[in-house]
């Protein structure tokens, strides 16, 4: 009798449990970095002949099933190679200063300087080409982008990257000032006013709404980039402040664009608090679920960047919809997903304090809460 196992197939063989994301990517022949926090600005990167230029793959801890970061580096005075594809993608500038033309449905190019901390995004399936307009500097950008569900989805290179179909929808209310800077503001309430737009020349200058739920002064403006389905928002925390803990489903990818602090990370019924550093050019994506918390340490206003699956406009999932409604809300209550400050573990504060006073910065939360109650427990904790 012949035995079972003769000649048995492995799971390449028998396409059994297969990534096609996984498998492309390993075909492109680039870096590929997997860790929780990384600095895009020290990232190796490989040469990436697709794209006619440096580049990488970032796959943190928690970016979920649907997006990833690529991380693009152009050589002084260098151009990428003109490419379209059938995914999302959100580019924010790291380091460097050049431009980008965008080819709309029309024929019509678009194009428009940029520089550290811009923010751009491709509409779907347009034709797009980079460029760096240093003559002896490097530029890097971090492209959050829908390849991950494409390729699994449809798990065909030729139709993602050479697929001829147009969106004009996409594009931004068929307007070129909204590749220069221009866009439209969308009302909206509990911390989601929005802004439309396919570039925002620095998010580090750009008016934000205050958020007061969020803890601490916090303010935010959603953005709504190329009518997309990839969330983007950016934050910021004042002097000598702390956003409020919270948690949530994965793939939220957290770059610093301002500022120097830390966050705390830990799972519900965990008494060990992790902490990561970070900076500007720092990413992170906390895991799925695990409650983490934002603070800085600077002397300077600390501002993030955010991106997801899933936008304001088009949320992609019950789940999302779900967060979207609960992430200022508390978990003490139906659908909440933010630890209050009082609720908070004393640790905190006592931790917050002590980095304060090593950089030489005055605490500021006792103007967003009750500071004497948060001692007051943090002395009989010990």
């Amino acid at each position: 009798m012949t035995d079972f196992l003769e000649g048995k197939k492995s799971n390449a063989e028998m396409r059994y449990l297969t990534d096609p994301y996984k498998d492309w990517l390993a075909g492109e022949g680039i870096p590929v970095h997997d860790d929780f926090c990384v600095n895009l600005h020290e990232l190796p990167v490989g040469n990436w002949p697709r794209y006619g230029m440096n580049g990488a793959a970032v796959h943190l801890k928690g970016r979920g099933d649907f997006i990833s970061i690529f991380l693009y580096e152009l050589a002084p005075g260098a151009k990428s190679a003109p490419i379209q594809h059938l995914f999302e993608e959100v580019i924010l500038v790291v380091e460097g200063h050049g431009s980008a033309t965008i080819e709309s449905h029309d024929g019509q190019k678009h194009s428009f300087e940029w520089g550290p901390n811009s923010l751009f995004a491709i509409p779907l399936n347009a034709r797009y080409q980079l460029f760096n307009g240093s003559g002896s500097e490097p530029a890097r950008l971090a492209s959050t982008n829908t390849l991950p569900v494409t390729m699994n989805l449809f798990h065909r290179e030729e139709f993602i990257f050479g697929n001829s179909r147009r969106f004009p929808a996409r594009e931004g209310q068929a307007d070129p000032g909204w590749f220069a800077g221009e866009g439209e503001f969308v009302p909206a309430q509990r911390g989601r006013q929005m802004w439309e737009a396919n570039f925002v020349p620095d998010v580090t200058a750009f008016e934000l709404r205050k958020w007061n739920s969020r803890g601490a002064g916090s303010s935010n403006i959603q953005f709504c980039m190329a009518d997309g389905v990839v969330h983007t928002h950016t934050s910021e925390m004042g002097v000598g402040t702390y956003k409020k803990g919270h948690r949530h489903s994965p793939d939220f990818h957290v770059h610093i664009v301002s500022g120097h602090g830390y966050s705390l990370f830990w799972y519900e019924g965990e008494t060990d608090l992790r902490r990561f550093d970070w900076a500007h050019g720092s990413v992170f994506a906390p895991p799925d679920m695990i409650f983490h918390q934002h603070f800085n340490t600077a002397k300077v206003p600390v501002r993030y960047f955010a991106t997801a699956m899933g936008s304001t406009r088009y949320p992609f999932s019950a789940e999302k919809r779900a967060i979207k409604l609960g992430v200022d809300v508390s978990v003490k209550e139906d659908g909440g997903f933010q630890i209050e400050y009082e609720d908070q573990d004393p640790r905190i504060h006592r931790m917050f304090l002590d980095e304060l006073e090593k950089n030489g910065v005055e605490c500021r939360m006792g103007e967003f809460m009750d500071e004497k109650l948060l001692t007051g427990r943090m002395a009989t904790s010990g």
